[in-house]
């Protein structure tokens, strides 16, 4: 098997040069490239330099006008961007997310090197360009760069940040990413649970970095974002539409109507917590930082309002995982199935058969079918301990 391995690694360049030329010539001419979420942070980020942000949509399709939904911080970040012409805004944007899926299977593999006490050699480095290559095709992964979403850039600085040696590099990065989109503050629970207090507290530091610069550039779009528009899932869409992969998605769906915070999503986050705190006891007792991770981040992701299906790009560090962790039989079959639905495109086939974005309520195939991430998530969380090794001495205390 390993000699088999080596053979195909051999070629994992010239794998990863075919799979992005193949995507290339997917996405034809440059300025037939629709990247519509890219277009709103490119179009409305400047909005922020005349307090208009969140005053202005972008009427780009027919089913809503599209709002700047993220903080203020996040319209300076992208600021930069705009000033280029569209045309190179979507090419720039597309190599800088390339590059990032490169980085996130990269800072995985190096974490599962470390741990089975081998250096990030050549042969590490060729898997990485190998599962590039393959990663490229996975739904979260087209979504998000067909729409030109931030998730690739997110997730990979988050994640670097997050297993970065020291505490201040690694809470200002967290601090950062959660100034940029709030979701990655997630990831604070995880240096809880590693006693990485001081990393908490700089996380804390960089995130109040990020509100004061936008309060400083311009104080009414800041006062309207944090003090009116924080939680109001439908200003950033339709939370039945079958993208969204969340818990109160899947709910609302099954029941026929947004459960919002009633006693059903009530249960299925308290479900969520039990089975997140029981993995992260396991990873914690295993040493496995990035099983740890990877826990905290399906957490995120199950408990968020929305977490549209190109949000879960933390299935490729949770594949690796499964692939090279150190771990008891079944992970495989785990990072198998995540494989099997995250290529088969699922989500794209409920959109179309959806009868509307907006319309919540499902024909009970269709409803039990939009379970599909959520449902594996649950599931992930649940086997978590009985796939990692057996308990070993480690930082991770829970």
């Amino acid at each position: 098997m390993v000699e088999l391995e080596n053979r195909v690694l051999r070629f994992a360049p010239l794998v990863l040069c075919l799979s992005l030329g193949v995507y290339a010539w997917t996405l034809g001419d440059p300025a037939d490239w629709g990247m519509i979420d890219l277009k709103v942070y490119w179009s409305l980020a400047p909005n922020v330099l005349t307090d208009r942000l969140y005053d202005v949509n972008m009427p780009f399709t027919a089913d809503f006008p599209l709002p700047f939904t993220y903080p203020p911080f996040a319209a300076l970040v992208f600021l930069p961007l705009s000033a280029l012409p569209w045309l190179a805004a979507r090419v720039v944007w597309q190599v800088l997310s390339l590059v990032c899926l490169w980085w996130l299977v990269r800072t995985a593999l190096k974490l599962l090197a470390g741990r089975a006490g081998e250096p990030y050699d050549l042969r590490w480095s060729r898997r990485a360009l190998l599962w590039t290559a393959i990663a490229l095709w996975c739904e979260p992964v087209r979504k998000t760069l067909d729409f030109g979403q931030i998730n690739l850039v997110l997730v990979a600085g988050v994640f670097a940040a997050m297993v970065a040696t020291r505490r201040s590099v690694a809470g200002l990065g967290v601090g950062a990413g959660a100034g940029l989109k709030l979701t990655p503050g997630i990831s604070v629970l995880y240096f809880l649970a590693t006693r990485r207090f001081t990393a908490a507290v700089w996380s804390a530091a960089g995130f109040a970095i990020t509100v004061a610069l936008g309060f400083l550039v311009s104080a009414s779009d800041s006062w309207r974002y944090w003090f009116e528009l924080l939680g109001a899932a439908d200003r950033v869409g339709p939370v039945g539409s079958a993208i969204n992969q969340s818990l109160r998605g899947a709910l609302s769906r099954s029941l026929g109507f947004d459960v919002r915070t009633s006693w059903p999503w009530l249960l299925a986050v308290a479900v969520s917590g039990v089975l997140t705190w029981l993995a992260l006891r396991a990873a914690a007792r295993a040493g496995d930082e990035l099983a740890a991770v990877v826990t905290v981040q399906l957490f995120g992701l199950l408990v968020s309002p929305i977490s549209w299906s190109h949000h879960w790009l933390w299935i490729i560090p949770l594949v690796l995982w499964t692939a090279y962790g150190a771990g008891r039989p079944g992970r495989v079959a785990l990072g198998a199935a995540w494989v099997v639905v995250t290529g088969a495109d699922v989500i794209t086939f409920l959109i179309h058969r959806q009868p509307s974005i907006w319309e919540i309520p499902r024909p009970w195939p269709l409803a039990a079918l939009g379970w599909v991430y959520p449902a594996l998530g649950l599931l992930t969380l649940a086997v978590m301990p009985r796939l990692l090794p057996a308990p070993q001495r480690s930082d991770v205390t829970l």
